[in-house]
């Protein structure tokens, strides 16, 4: 009877709190991943916590209802004509066009190989074309979750901004219910799980986050229609470790063929410069090297949007990344592997020979 009530209780506490989860999931996040500013900024206050998390909570308010929102909305214009493209089998890919015949050097062979790659394109996506038609509904979908997905980001800030002042005691609670669990490893489970979500949110979704709001930026001071959508694609590309260079090529060469030369040579800097952004900013964020492989933070994107829409895009592959080290350091709790059988054995003949 006690057992049959107490699952009652967590079951129904768990459906209650089941349109939450994302939420709380996302602002814990944020609240262990702005703890060292949120901690820099209070002793800037003078001691004052209660001051310092509303400064914070405004700053990342300012980003999300700012750039990210009009680059979200961009994206999101960007996916549904992509969709209606999709859906209506009218998706076209440009021919080459004859200027670059005339490019010396490389215009010739270039010319040659961009129609090679337009015709074979074109007759493959013919071809798959009654398969790619569902992924259509997929995309409307995706892009339909926008309005809800920007709404849980800014309660979920908000919700961050509440639990900063109160780190400690959550801390304390949260040490106080892995000892319950794990005694034995309370602490260093603790310790791991804020190192991981710290290295995964800062080192990998906040630096792909950054270098998708620069691209955009560059993407939009090009002229390009779809830069939103790119620059999704380069928020997508960066969290599963893939990079951005796989946008950024073909930019650049739109660029030198829309631009004149010296608009050109400045925006291909800018590119290249945030193209090479992870690569400087990675070791000088993440504190600790990420064992986690890159399949668990593809699935993580994948699984985390399936689930829970655009915000699972992000809260997937940190939630996954923390399971995985969790799960690698149970297994290697002590460090000490199982005897060989042969040496069992031999230890317990040695045992029972001795006269007691």
């Amino acid at each position: 009877m006690r057992l049959g009530l107490l699952g009652l209780l967590i079951f129904w506490t768990l459906l209650i709190i089941r349109p939450f989860g994302p939420i709380l999931a996302w602002s814990g996040v944020l609240a262990v991943a702005l703890h060292p500013l949120f901690a820099s900024l209070t002793g800037r206050l003078g001691g004052r916590p209660h001051a310092a998390s509303v400064v914070l909570t405004v700053i990342t308010l300012g980003v999300i209802i700012g750039p990210a929102a009009w680059l979200g909305l961009s994206a999101v214009e960007g996916l549904k004509d992509l969709a209606g493209q999709v859906g209506s089998g009218d998706l076209a890919l440009q021919a080459a066009p004859e200027r670059i015949r005339h490019w010396p050097l490389i215009g010739p062979q270039l010319y040659e190989l961009w129609n090679q790659a337009y015709t074979n394109i074109r007759a493959v996506l013919r071809d798959a074309m009654p398969y790619i038609k569902p992924i259509a509904g997929f995309m409307l979908s995706f892009a339909g979750d926008t309005s809800v997905g920007m709404l849980q980001f800014i309660l979920s800030v908000l919700v961050a901004g509440y639990l900063h002042p109160h780190g400690e005691q959550l801390v304390a609670a949260l040490r106080a219910f892995l000892t319950r669990i794990v005694p034995d490893q309370s602490e260093h489970f603790l310790e791991l799980a804020g190192a991981t979500i710290r290295a995964v949110s800062q080192g990998v979704i906040g630096v792909a986050i950054l270098q998708a709001l620069l691209a955009g930026i560059g993407f939009k001071l090009a002229a390009i229609s779809s830069a939103g959508l790119l620059a999704l694609f380069v928020l997508l590309l960066s969290i599963v470790q893939i990079g951005a260079t796989i946008v950024l090529i073909p930019v650049v060469i739109w660029i030198w063929m829309d631009k004149d030369v010296t608009i050109a040579i400045m925006l291909t800097a800018y590119l290249v410069v945030v193209g090479l952004l992870d690569n400087v900013l990675k070791p000088l964020v993440m504190g600790r090297g990420l064992s986690t492989p890159t399949a668990v933070i593809l699935a993580g994107v994948i699984g985390g949007t399936l689930a829970h829409g655009i915000i699972g895009l992000f809260i997937g592959p940190i939630i996954l990344s923390v399971a995985w080290e969790l799960t690698a350091a149970w297994l290697r709790i002590d460090g000490v592997a199982p005897a060989p059988p042969d040496e069992v054995w031999a230890a317990e003949t040695k045992t029972a020979a001795i006269p007691h």
